[in-house]
């Protein structure tokens, strides 16, 4: 049960951070579209949406198609074809469950919503991939100092050997700290 409430956290996490990003992305297409506001459309909520369920459904393709793999072990290319997946399925949505308004011919609304929906979902799957393996550096590389401390305090330390320090670290399997 522990695991199902981890993965459900993670995809709504990752709708979340799409949404806080589509939804300025679409404020600044609504001011090149719409200078003047004539059209009267909500451009926060134009992005924000497809954002949050677009990143829900990017989780649940890479949940499906990458089940045993950890994010940071992913290939480029295949995080953005899921997000790709991801993208058809929800510029498809709304084609799936009502019926165009608009006077533009339906195929040419459905190339420009399916496709920029995809465009951003492909960017944005890209982009969560390079954001975890960046973090995944950072965590290895630089850690916060505490959690490689040998558990000693900084004056025992100073007076114990270099090599003293490493075996009480290195007997827990902690990793020695650099002195400078």
């Amino acid at each position: 049960m522990k695991q199902w409430m981890r993965r459900v956290r993670g995809a709504l996490l990752m709708g979340l951070i799409w949404a806080l990003i589509w939804a300025p992305a679409a404020v600044l297409i609504g001011l090149i579209i719409d200078p003047d506001g004539s059209m009267d459309e909500m451009w926060l909520a134009i992005g924000a949406y497809p954002g949050f369920i677009g990143g829900v459904v990017f989780s649940v393709v890479l949940g499906i198609a990458a089940r045993h793999r950890r994010f940071e072990e992913l290939s480029l290319g295949k995080v953005a074809a899921w997000g790709a997946l991801a993208g058809l399925l929800v510029g498809s949505i709304p084609f799936a469950i009502g019926d165009p308004t608009s006077a533009v011919p339906v195929w040419l609304l459905a190339t420009v919503v399916i496709g920029s929906i995809t465009l951003l979902t492909t960017v944005s799957a890209a982009g969560s991939l390079l954001l975890a393996r960046r973090a995944e550096r950072r965590e290895l590389l630089g850690g916060p100092a505490d959690v490689y401390s040998s558990g000693h305090d900084e004056e025992t330390d100073k007076r114990q050997p270099a090599v003293a320090r490493l075996g009480a670290g290195a007997a827990r399997g902690d990793r020695p700290q650099a002195r400078g």
